[in-house]
């Protein structure tokens, strides 16, 4: 699944749990040059949970890469938690984490939800981050929200109908409202089947061209539970308010060099979001990958995100 633009397969110099509050303990691994220039990786979904090619993007000799699952994350536990979950306690988990392994400062590197929290993290902490790196932007704008429940049927009319018809007909005037019972389901099998379907209907928008590999991973049950549930949380109890909280706070963050990339056909995260943003934040270069959709491993996408960690490597300095 991954291409040639990303850097070689790496393991972890060491892994470990983060005890973060009484319910959640969080996974986190560090990669790389245990000397190296930090660097963070702020995952997606916001329950999909770090991966082995995610380590891939950064110059392995140069940068002390650090990934950790969020909150109801994969490796994390409990998984799909929703309980003590809100975005304010996953930028107090990174800056817990940033202690934790004894980091001053370091640069953020996010995609998709990453750049949510990414954007939210820097809007919170800014004197934590050296520069932003951000992918796939998703603002958590009520338009997005309504985009990715019902919108997307207009490029994807026959995966949406498996997404809508999953639910009771008496209950697809309320889309979110019937996957989060879905999910609450007593029946566990039935949760974790809502699960799926919620996790596949995303997963085959990612990709510009289909891409059964890519898709497979999004069928795993596990994976799927924390990614919906998460998703759906979020969705349904975590909206900003205001509701363009991130562009509001973008006046915090315009000291920080900051690299946007997104795809111009990108299903998930319309590429208006990624303009709106380059408009309150003029000083941060943007690329619009002509040939990609969402994901980060679509070969363009990958292309542009490895070159923006090479520059700040090139540069010697927290300089895009």
């Amino acid at each position: 699944m991954a291409n040639e633009h990303f850097y070689p397969p790496i393991e972890p110099n060491r892994t470990g749990m983060l005890p973060v509050d009484d319910v959640h303990t969080l996974y986190w691994e560090e990669c790389g040059n245990p000397d190296g220039e930090p660097i963070v990786f702020i995952h997606g979904g916001p329950g999909a949970g770090a991966t082995e090619t995610d380590r891939r993007f950064f110059d392995p000799s140069y940068f002390r890469i650090i990934l950790f699952d969020q909150r109801g994350g994969p490796r994390s536990t409990p998984q799909g938690e929703t309980r003590n979950n809100t975005i304010q306690l996953l930028a107090e988990d990174i800056e817990r984490l940033r202690k934790h392994v004894g980091i001053d400062t370091w640069h953020v590197f996010g995609g998709s939800w990453g750049s949510t929290l990414s954007l939210y993290y820097s809007q919170t902490f800014p004197e934590s981050c050296r520069t932003l790196t951000i992918r796939g932007i998703w603002l958590m704008r009520d338009e997005e929200i309504d985009w990715w429940l019902y919108g997307m049927r207009l490029v994807q009319p026959e995966r949406w109908r498996v997404f809508n018809e999953h639910v009771a007909e008496s209950d697809r005037g309320d889309l979110l409202e019937a996957y989060w019972n879905l999910f609450h389901d007593e029946n566990k099998d039935v949760a974790r089947e809502a699960a799926r379907v919620w996790s596949v209907y995303e997963g085959a928008s990612c990709t510009l061209l289909p891409n059964p590999e890519f898709e497979a991973h999004f069928h795993d049950l596990d994976k799927a539970w924390c990614t919906a549930r998460l998703e759906a949380h979020y969705f349904r109890n975590q909206r900003f308010e205001p509701r363009d909280l991130l562009l509001q706070g973008v006046e915090r963050i315009r000291h920080i060099p900051g690299f946007i990339v997104h795809g111009r056909y990108d299903i998930v995260c319309p590429v208006k979001s990624a303009l709106d943003l380059k408009e309150r934040w003029p000083e941060a270069s943007l690329v619009i990958v002509p040939d990609a959709g969402h994901s980060s491993h679509e070969p363009g996408i990958t292309r542009e995100l490895v070159a923006a960690t090479d520059r700040i490597r090139d540069a010697g300095s927290p300089v895009l």
